[in-house]
């Protein structure tokens, strides 16, 4: 069995263009996230979900140059996307994360992935963010690629279409939805990067964490918070678009 982490990267955001390859101490905010997922246990690919488009090329060349998978497809339908990934790669267990999170946290994402792979028998779609008590910025979702084609072959609404597993959340009546939970609520936390003041807030957190711990965990980054209380205020006013988890 296969577990694919896909993850949907595109130049052409529209609150802040080209904001995976902007760089902190000369390197990516990609390439942060993926240095991060490939310390993930549990999953056996890594794959880039992008477009077609040419200003998408240089999310293509870092994809080679980390030695990553990346497949291309529409820039709007992303569940499409999505679902053309997990072929390409032949997942039988599809693990959704985007490409604002740099600050992502494998051993949360192994938590994740392993009570889903725990639970098949009862769960359909398990995520950190529905009931949001982490950080907005470590979340994950993992499903089957089965259920996966099954959104893809009858989610007809916009919404369904670019945020891929609204199909399937919406419905419980139909699918199985587990929840892994914070002991402890964080969710007043943000850090994804969609803005220029997310942006601010992550430089100035992946600038003092990773010269010195660069496998950096989530306690890390509360600590620096803890040691910046002024920091969070950067981003606090920024609201997160409709279905944007």
């Amino acid at each position: 069995m296969t577990t694919a982490i896909i993850v949907q990267a595109r130049m052409t955001s529209t609150r802040l263009p080209g904001k995976v390859l902007k760089p902190v101490l000369g390197q990516p905010l990609l390439s942060y996230q993926i240095e991060r997922l490939k310390r993930v246990t549990l999953a056996d690919v890594i794959a880039i979900a992008t477009t077609t488009n040419a200003a998408d090329d240089p999310i293509v060349e870092l994809s080679e140059s980390l030695a990553v998978g990346c497949f291309r497809g529409a820039e709007h339908d992303v569940l499409s996307r999505y679902f053309g990934a997990a072929q390409a790669y032949a997942a039988d267990v599809v693990v959704r994360v985007t490409s604002d999170c740099p600050l992502i946290d494998p051993q949360i994402m192994d938590e994740v992935i392993g009570y889903y792979l725990s639970h098949r028998d009862r769960y359909d779609y398990i995520s950190n963010s529905i009931q949001r008590t982490y950080p907005r910025g470590l979340d994950t979702e993992v499903f089957s690629t089965g259920t996966l084609e099954q959104a893809h072959r009858e989610a007809t609404a916009p919404p369904e279409r670019e945020h891929v597993t609204p199909f399937i959340y919406n419905h419980p009546e139909r699918y199985a939805i587990g929840q892994v939970t914070s002991p402890q609520d964080l969710s007043h936390h943000r850090w994804t990067v969609d803005t220029p003041e997310d942006f601010e807030l992550i430089r100035r957190m992946l600038e003092t964490l990773y010269p010195q711990v660069p496998n950096f965990t989530l306690q890390d980054c509360l600590d620096v918070i803890a040691q910046q209380p002024a920091w969070p205020a950067i981003n606090s006013h920024i609201e997160q678009k409709a279905y944007g988890q």
